[in-house]
C-alpha cells in the first residue's frame, strides 16, 4: 500500500462537479444505507502495489466504492468482481461491506480511470484527463505487474493509450470485445473484459463464467510470463 499515493488521491478537488457530486450523494445517501457514514470522496487504489495483476475500472459507483471507500465494492458489480476474484485465488473471501471486513487481494491490484463517482456513471473527458495522471503514475510505479486487465471499453482505450505510449504497442488497435488479449513487447499482456455492470449482467451479455474465463486467463498469461 502506498499511503503518500492514497491521500494525494482522496485530496484531489480537480473536478468540483465530481466533488460535489461525491459530497451529495453522501448527504442524501440511499435508504438502505441509512446508517452508514459515507465516504464521499475520491476512492483510491485497493491491492498491494507488488501486485502482478492490474485491473483498471471506469469509476466508484455511487452508493458502492463512493460509500465504502473501497474500490470496487459495495454494488451488485462489486460482488461480480469478487466472487470472480475469489474463484480465480487472486482475492481471499467474495464478501465485503466494511473495511474491518477481512477482504484481501493476492496478487492483484485494482485502479479505475475515474476515481470520483460521476453522475449517470459518465465523467466527461475533461474530467477522466484530469484523473489521468494517476493511471500514469500506477504503471510507472507499479513495477511487477504482467497481465492489465481493462473492465469495458473506456479503459481498454485509456489502457492501451498509456501502454502505446510507453512502445509497448503499436496501431492499429485490436476492436475491444471480451476476452480480447494483446502481447506487450517487452512482458506482459492487455486483456480486456466486458465490464460488470448491471447493463450487461443483467442482459446476459455477461455470465459469470464468461466473467470467470477472463481471470483463468490472467491466470495462465501470469503463470506463463
Amino acid at each position: 500500500m502506498d499511503t503518500n499515493r492514497e491521500k494525494l488521491i482522496e485530496n484531489c478537488v480537480r473536478c468540483p462537479r465530481l466533488i460535489e457530486h461525491c459530497k451529495k450523494i453522501a448527504i442524501e445517501k440511499k435508504k438502505m444505507y441509512q446508517d452508514w457514514t459515507y465516504w464521499g470522496r475520491p476512492v483510491p487504489d485497493f491491492g498491494p502495489r507488488s501486485a502482478r495483476l492490474l485491473i483498471v475500472g471506469l469509476a466508484p459507483a455511487a452508493h458502492g466504492a463512493n460509500r465504502t471507500g473501497r474500490m470496487f465494492t459495495g454494488d451488485n458489480s462489486g460482488l461480480w468482481l469478487y466472487r470472480a476474484l475469489h474463484r480465480a485465488g487472486f482475492a481471499n473471501q467474495f464478501s465485503f461491506e466494511r473495511s474491518t471486513d477481512g477482504l484481501q487481494l493476492f496478487d492483484a491490484c485494482i485502479t479505475a480511470v475515474c476515481h470520483c463517482a460521476p453522475p449517470d456513471n459518465k465523467p466527461t473527458p475533461t474530467e477522466i484527463q484530469n484523473c489521468r495522471p494517476y493511471l500514469v503514475d500506477a504503471l510507472d510505479s507499479m513495477k511487477n505487474v504482467e497481465v492489465y486487465l481493462a473492465l469495458g471499453g473506456l479503459a481498454w482505450n485509456a489502457l492501451f493509450r498509456e501502454l502505446e505510449e510507453r512502445g509497448e504497442l503499436t496501431k492499429p488497435k485490436p476492436k475491444f470485445s471480451h476476452g480480447c488479449k494483446v502481447q506487450l513487447k517487452s512482458k506482459g499482456w492487455l486483456v480486456g473484459s466486458y465490464h460488470p455492470s448491471q447493463q450487461n449482467t443483467f442482459t446476459g451479455r455477461l455470465t459469470e463464467k464468461a466473467f470467470d474465463d477472463v481471470f483463468a486467463t490472467c491466470r495462465t498469461l501470469l503463470q506463463k510470463t
